[in-house]
């Protein structure tokens, strides 16, 4: 099969997958499926080598991350449930104050609270933003409300443990350890310098309360009532089911003590440690054998799921304990049923040799590769609206040109995330939900998280092409 050929099959079937979900609101399974089904048969695999790719890149993906993803939900949603969220954001303001308020949001999001579901995050964490925006000063909600959105979809792509990042990191091999180190190097800078743009943007001018924010009466989101219901970000539920439910399991939480915030956190940021520990371990090749156990991230992550249930039981009592756990076990089967059909249409495509071809027409220049890679994906998310499944294929396309150019896969895993944060809009479920939260109009939500997000994508790009150049 010539090249040309292979080339137009995977342009067809990625835009019909587009289409299906977007024009024919078509499940992203399904329509993930039939893609990687007509790519396969299409570009010479045949049924047996379809099918193989099509399974095989689930169970490959879910043996690299399901156990991860799982984990990380089910403490997420302990953490919710037990109130740490909203006492985070208190001691904040307390100790940080007013003016470093919208930086100390956004880095703590962006990294202490990447175990949190995205769209249960977006439900806690909104309507405090809010509420602090009007503690702050000049322009305050819109201020605080971006700034929380950067720091929520920076941290989902680039920080470990958010959804994004495993699946990523799963996809293209990379090292946990590896993932959360420059991750982490990537987003906290991009999350401080974006911020700070926005901080100057709505200051200056870029915010008209009578036209971004709803009056009182209709704050709680008639726009959102009669919206859509698009796909999130993360390609998760609708909105108002996501929001009704969090909201319902807070009202109904008897707290029967009152543990340290610091306790209820430690658990989970221990494992991160843990896991860190692992790839300094790794990096100075140095093995011991009990330590390398409890540092392999599944490992690491049970052990901070296990603490985590502890302290939330002595928190909020076994009952509610219990119901947190059976949410977070609900949520975390339709994240992994996604992003394991997005590892199938992964392998599908590497199967197919499309590395090999693609590889012939790049430089062996690290930083053209990774705008491409940018590119891919900033186009697969305005299209179909999810930041998970259009980081996921970006990175599948692009994947084998990695070992070709001698380019850490690391780095074009950091570059499809920072382009599956481009224009997230009307299509994201988050969008909407972030909307019925706060209080904005439509064009409120388009300034600060559309713009605000779109910003810190172009800012993330400019952070990693020269770090990839410089840390090889």
């Amino acid at each position: 099969m010539t090249n040309s050929l292979i080339l137009l099959n995977t342009a067809f079937a990625i835009l019909a997958a587009v289409l299906l979900i977007t024009r024919f609101r078509v499940n992203p399974v399904i329509a993930l499926l039939l893609s990687s089904s007509y790519l396969g048969m299409t570009s010479g695999l045949g049924v047996d080598g379809t099918i193989e790719a099509i399974t095989r890149g689930f169970g490959d993906l879910m043996a690299e991350i399901g156990l991860l993803v799982a984990f990380g939900v089910l403490a997420g949603s302990l953490l919710q449930r037990s109130g740490a969220i909203e006492r985070l954001i208190e001691a904040l303001l307390k100790h940080i104050g007013p003016k470093r308020m919208p930086y100390a949001l956004s880095v703590s999001v962006a990294t202490v609270l990447q175990s949190i579901f995205l769209d249960v995050l977006v439900v806690i964490v909104a309507p405090l933003a809010r509420g602090l925006g009007m503690r702050i000063g000049k322009a305050g909600t819109p201020r605080m409300i971006s700034a929380m959105a950067i720091g929520m979809e920076v941290g989902v792509v680039m920080v470990v443990p958010g959804i994004a990042t495993l699946a990523l990191a799963g996809v293209l091999g990379v090292p946990l350890g590896t993932m959360l180190s420059l991750g982490l190097l990537v987003a906290v800078p991009t999350t401080v310098i974006s911020v700070a743009i926005m901080q100057f943007v709505f200051r200056h001018g870029w915010w008209d309360e009578s036209k971004d924010e709803l009056p009182a009466s209709a704050a709680a989101g008639s726009d959102a009532e009669s919206a859509p219901g698009p796909r999130g970000s993360s390609g998760t539920q609708p909105a108002k089911s996501v929001a009704s439910s969090a909201v319902a399991s807070e009202t109904e939480v008897t707290t029967t003590s009152r543990p340290p915030l610091v306790l209820l956190f430690a658990p989970v940021m221990g494992a991160l440690g843990l896991i860190a520990t692992g790839a300094i371990l790794d990096i100075v090749e140095l093995e011991i054998a009990p330590l390398a156990f409890v540092c392999d991230p599944v490992i690491a992550l049970l052990v901070g799921l296990i603490g985590t249930i502890l302290v939330t039981r002595r928190a909020v009592g076994k009952a509610a304990m219990d119901e947190a756990l059976r949410n977070g076990f609900r949520e975390s089967g339709q994240i992994l049923i996604l992003n394991g059909v997005g590892g199938s249409l992964a392998l599908t495509i590497e199967n197919i040799g499309l590395g090999d071809i693609l590889g012939r027409h790049f430089s062996a220049s690290t930083a053209f590769p990774l705008l491409m890679v940018w590119v891919v994906a900033a186009i697969l998310h305005i299209a179909v609206g999810s930041v998970s499944i259009s980081a996921i294929t970006a990175a599948g396309i692009l994947a084998p040109l990695a070992p070709m150019i001698g380019l850490d896969a690391v780095w074009i895993a950091l570059a499809a995330g920072a382009g599956s944060l481009f224009a997230i809009h009307v299509t994201s479920n988050t969008f909407w939900l972030l909307q019925s939260l706060t209080g904005l109009t439509t064009r409120g939500t388009l300034k600060t998280f559309s713009a605000s997000v779109s910003v810190a994508s172009v800012v993330a790009i400019a952070v990693i092409v020269p770090l990839s150049m410089v840390l090889g």
